[in-house]
């Protein structure tokens, strides 16, 4: 089966890609492309899966470069691939040749770009990420290396929509607590539950911050032929779960 890419008018030409599940080599609850090297997959499929990816995205995999995701707000600049992974949720390159990689597995991966200053960028935001400022902290990273706010396009790639995303009333609280204009992003769910518009709440942040902003609308939760799913995988009560990818390059 060959690797289904996802992608965006508005990040054209640039290269990038929301890769899905298919088109990899692992099997049973991490069949497809999972990517995820902290996952319990066999690491010799999942080398061969960021193999193929690397591959599409027309490199060898030593420049597809990622991260240790820890749900930050902190953003590095990558000029070569790393010796050692940095805890952090983005990337910001200027450096053709290097491909920057974001995991989810229903949280945002989110792509940048600024074609004309040759800058490009990634991030991966959750719930905490989109709260707490990995989106802006992205832009004025990359606005720090040369790209200009009202030229910026990002992306938002598949990540768990609204209809799948429920959440207790401590959740809906702690958003609250930030901002109070967050409460336009929850809906009545439940009994005390809410349903939190996770993609909706980034484009917010991104549209804030000055960026012109889309999503590609697909739902992680809702389409497991297509998408790993963290919340899917507990409510299936799976001991692990795979992890997409999502890419840019200059």
């Amino acid at each position: 089966m060959s690797l289904e890419i996802l992608t965006h008018d508005s990040l054209l030409p640039t290269k990038h890609g929301f890769f899905t599940r298919k088109g990899g080599a692992s099997s049973g609850v991490f069949a497809g492309l999972n990517c995820g090297q902290g996952s319990s997959d066999q690491a010799d499929m999942v080398h061969l899966n960021r193999q193929r990816v690397a591959t599409a995205m027309d490199l060898q995999v030593d420049s597809l470069v990622s991260v240790h995701q820890c749900h930050s707000a902190d953003v590095v600049l990558v000029e070569n691939p790393f010796d050692k992974k940095p805890k952090v949720d983005a990337m910001v390159t200027r450096t053709p040749g290097l491909a920057l990689g974001i995991l989810t597995a229903d949280c945002q991966p989110v792509l940048f770009a600024d074609r004309e200053a040759g800058v490009v960028g990634a991030a991966h935001a959750g719930w905490q990420g989109a709260l707490y400022g990995v989106l802006e902290a992205t832009i004025e990273a990359m606005v720090d290396h040369g790209a200009q706010r009202n030229r910026i396009t990002a992306v938002i790639g598949p990540c768990i929509s609204q209809r799948a995303y429920e959440v207790g009333p401590d959740f809906f609280e702690t958003f609250v607590a930030e901002d109070d204009r967050s409460t336009q992003y929850f809906a009545n769910g439940r009994g005390d539950r809410l349903q939190f518009d996770l993609p909706g709440f980034g484009l917010m942040r991104l549209r804030e911050a000055g960026v012109a902003a889309s999503w590609t609308g697909h739902c992680t939760y809702t389409d497991p032929d297509r998408f790993f799913s963290y919340r899917r995988s507990v409510h299936q009560k799976e001991a692990d779960y795979g992890r997409l990818i999502a890419c840019i390059r200059l």
